[in-house]
């Protein structure tokens, strides 16, 4: 608004509102661009974020992966073979990933690897268990029993007593979840 005094007249009252529209005007584009840069700046960090998450999970999974086929060994069960990540389904057929699959001739374990397991990820884990019989029957006649394991390196409320109930195996940190790499030939330790 200029600095110069609008007399109280009808022009005067309808310039007022004039510039006073042109003012709110300014104000809707400078908080338009606000906003924008705000929303930018929002998904910017939701993306480092998921990222971020995706990272601890796959830091995990080679936890849970590092020494699993032994802890299974001795329940008696001899696996043969392991995968991560394993992707199930079709357009026809139930969608899914296993995050640990074991196999053991007849026998096949899946796991689900979680940062934080809770109940409702041993619920979700029944359920992709039962997508995944259905897509095994369906496209490969696979008869192989399946044994669910859930694994997490925090277990939140009465997610491994669910577990249990519900004949899982349930997997959790024990503090020899890792291993020092073999060095190469020649190493020596630098000391300080």
């Amino acid at each position: 608004m200029s600095t110069q005094q609008i007399p109280l007249t009808y022009e005067g009252v309808l310039e007022m509102i004039r510039q006073t529209s042109e003012q709110m005007k300014d104000t809707d584009r400078k908080l338009e661009r606000m906003f924008q840069k705000t929303d930018r700046q929002m998904k910017e960090t939701n993306k480092r974020i998921s990222k971020l998450g995706s990272r601890i999970g796959e830091i995990v999974e080679s936890m849970v992966k590092g020494n699993i086929v032994d802890r299974f060994q001795a329940f008696n069960y001899i696996v043969t073979k392991s995968s991560r990540n394993v992707k199930f389904g079709n357009k026809e057929l139930p969608r899914g990933e296993i995050d640990l699959f074991l196999e053991d001739g007849d026998v096949a374990i899946l796991i689900e690897v979680k940062t934080t397991l809770e109940t409702k990820d041993v619920r979700n884990h029944i359920e992709r268990i039962e997508k995944y019989r259905q897509y095994a029957n369906a496209t490969s006649g696979d008869k192989r029993r399946f044994i669910e394991a859930v694994a997490g390196a925090v277990v939140e409320g009465d997610a491994e007593q669910f577990a249990y109930e519900n004949g899982m195996y349930v997997i959790v940190q024990s503090g020899k979840a890792v291993d020092i790499v073999e060095p190469p030939e020649g190493f020596k330790a630098k000391e300080w």
